[in-house]
């Protein structure tokens, strides 16, 4: 810098770096934290405390927030591949693969395996392969003899013949220095992380989360000061997630992150804005105009008084108005007329019980189906909070059992593991037993009888006429009671779906319509949809046919769609 320039050079590097104080922008909107964990709880089930490392790998941030990430992390890039160059160029592999090749070679003939495994052993040497040679050791019946010994060397050998082939097939070397075996395997070691640090070093730049780099591997390439600046920024980025995880609800303990009620709220209103914004583009509105008739919602409009109105819904304020326009004012008095009286426009508000009946069977995990189930369990529920407080909802897990589930349980369900894996399965197990547990049954099975036998009790209990069941499955019923007994038979028997039609149709006589979402699964069959049509049929409910991503989206359009005709 020339003399004659009065600042001082140290202002330059200060002004370089970042200044926490505009940390981060003030007009960027805050990462939903709250949705990034709750996202995490519906995939893996698991209610615990989540760690700092499993927040931010969550979590996606907008580099723009921080100005100064973007610069070190490809200065560090950069750095990296200019060392994977200078590799490149510095050696060749075409002599250390005949190198390994000769080891592999007088290694697997200095072996001399018993007669028993001679002929297998020449063969698998003769076709390099290590999962034969493998199978040889295995069977060998003392494992310090020295063929056993010997064995063990010959796969080394085989194994860096490998994986030196595989450096060489993969990389382009271009220079001319030859190298050992055990330093080209040391190089390909090296090559591969800085190859594994590039890719982490591309996801960091997209999402703001430095977590993802490995920080001990970073340090063997990158100075110092490079370094200390990086752990700077995030820690500054911890800190900036830290403060936004409180300000969305998630409590700090020692063991790192809880969801609260109010996490699940605001998870609830960022789904629901999410759902209803997709819809608006295709349809005219989320509410229709209100629809009049002696209810108890008063309107903001009025309309004159006619006989047999309900003195309660009397605009007061504007039939004093009307008389005291019409002159009926003498004194201290009113003299109010038919003719004055208003009374509020009203809108009728009845409630409605819901069931959803979630689908948990081991079929359920393919594709992820349960994770959409579980959000839109959790987008019903914040719906009818916010828009009908007054109706009535609760869930039920359903696989071999049915067993009904509070909200705050849902994040954790997952589909139950399968246990059998035989093509065919019939199975019968007497619940009335006191010797025998659920816990000792196959939960793997659905049972769309019991699932709805239980919601019919429940619905029963509830002062209302709309009742209702949604019940999302992926295809039939593979299990059923008849009495104590549970029957549990795969492939699916029609013994099990004249069980389930006699539990529907109860449902229907006590006027409970069933509504079936089917999502599709790699199993499901024509069988399958011409249940859910049969079903849906002699119970006149519906049958729905959606992706199991935008199932969240059909289910509350449709329950929006029958609270207008309820209304109506």
């Amino acid at each position: 810098m020339p003399d004659s320039d009065p600042t001082p050079p140290g202002l330059i590097h200060s002004y370089q770096r970042y200044d926490p104080k505009s940390f981060p922008s003030p007009t960027a909107p805050p990462p939903d934290i709250a949705g990034a964990a709750f996202e995490h709880m519906l995939a893996f089930g698991d209610l615990r405390e989540l760690t700092e490392e499993e927040l931010a790998r969550a979590i996606r941030l907008d580099p723009g927030m921080f100005p100064q990430l973007g610069p070190s992390l490809e200065s560090l890039a950069a750095m990296l591949r200019e060392r994977k160059r200078r590799i490149l160029a510095t050696y060749e592999t075409h002599s250390v693969r005949s190198a390994a090749a000769r080891e592999f070679d007088r290694t697997a003939r200095e072996a001399a395996p018993p007669k028993a495994f001679r002929d297998s052993y020449i063969k698998a040497v003769r076709e390099e392969q290590i999962a034969d040679l493998e199978n040889i050791w295995n069977r060998q019946a003392d494992e310090r003899a020295p063929f056993s010994i010997q064995l063990l060397h010959v796969l080394e050998r085989l194994s860096d013949k490998y994986q030196i082939d595989e450096m060489a097939g993969r990389y382009e070397f271009t220079g001319r220095e030859a190298l050992t075996v055990e330093e080209a395997l040391a190089v390909k070691q090296e090559l591969e992380t800085i190859d594994e640090l590039l890719e982490q070093l591309k996801q960091a730049a997209k999402d703001a989360r430095i977590g993802i780099i490995d920080m001990d591997a970073l340090s063997e390439f990158a100075d110092p000061d490079a370094m200390e600046n990086l752990n700077r920024m995030q820690r500054e980025i911890e800190d900036y997630l830290r403060e936004a995880a409180r300000n969305q609800g998630l409590e700090r303990s020692r063991e790192g992150f809880k969801l609260t009620p109010k996490t699940l709220r605001l998870f609830q209103r960022n789904l629901l804005t999410e759902i209803f914004s997709d819809l608006a583009a295709a349809r005219s509105g989320r509410h229709t105009g209100p629809i009049q008739g002696e209810g108890a919602t008063e309107l903001e409009r009025t309309r004159p008084y006619e006989f047999g109105d309900s003195a309660a819904n009397m605009d007061t304020v504007g039939t004093l108005l009307s008389a005291a326009a019409r002159g009926g004012v003498t004194g201290a008095r009113v003299r109010v007329t038919g003719d004055d009286i208003n009374v509020h426009l009203t809108r009728n508000n009845p409630k409605c019980a819901t069931m959803v009946l979630m689908d948990m069977s081991g079929s359920m995990r393919y594709g992820g189906q349960y994770i959409h189930c579980k959000r839109m369990a959790l987008a019903l529920d914040g719906l009818i909070r916010t828009e009908y407080p007054g109706d009535f909802l609760n869930f039920i897990e359903m696989a071999t059992f049915a067993r009904l589930q509070n909200i705050g349980d849902l994040p954790a369900l997952l589909p139950k593991p399968v246990t059998i894996h035989r093509p065919v399965v019939r199975l019968r197990a007497d619940m009335s037993d006191p010797r025998l547990s659920e816990m000792q049954v196959p939960q793997h099975f659905t049972n769309i009888q019991h699932a709805l036998s239980l919601s019919r009790r429940v619905l029963a209990n509830q002062p209302t006429p709309n009742r209702q069941i949604i019940l999302i499955t992926d295809g039939l019923p593979t299990a059923h009671f008849e009495g104590h007994e549970l029957f549990m038979l795969y492939p699916p028997d029609p013994r099990t779906e004249e069980a389930t039609m006699r539990e529907a149709a109860l449902c229907a006589r006590d006027g409970v319509t069933i509504n079936i979402f089917l999502i599709p699964s790699w199993s499901q069959a024509s069988e399958d949809i011409q249940f859910a049509h049969r079903l849906a049929r002699s119970t006149r409910g519906r049958v729905f046919f959606t992706a199991g991503k935008d199932l969240d989206r059909f289910v509350l359009w449709d329950y929006v769609k029958q609270r207008r005709s309820i209304i109506s």
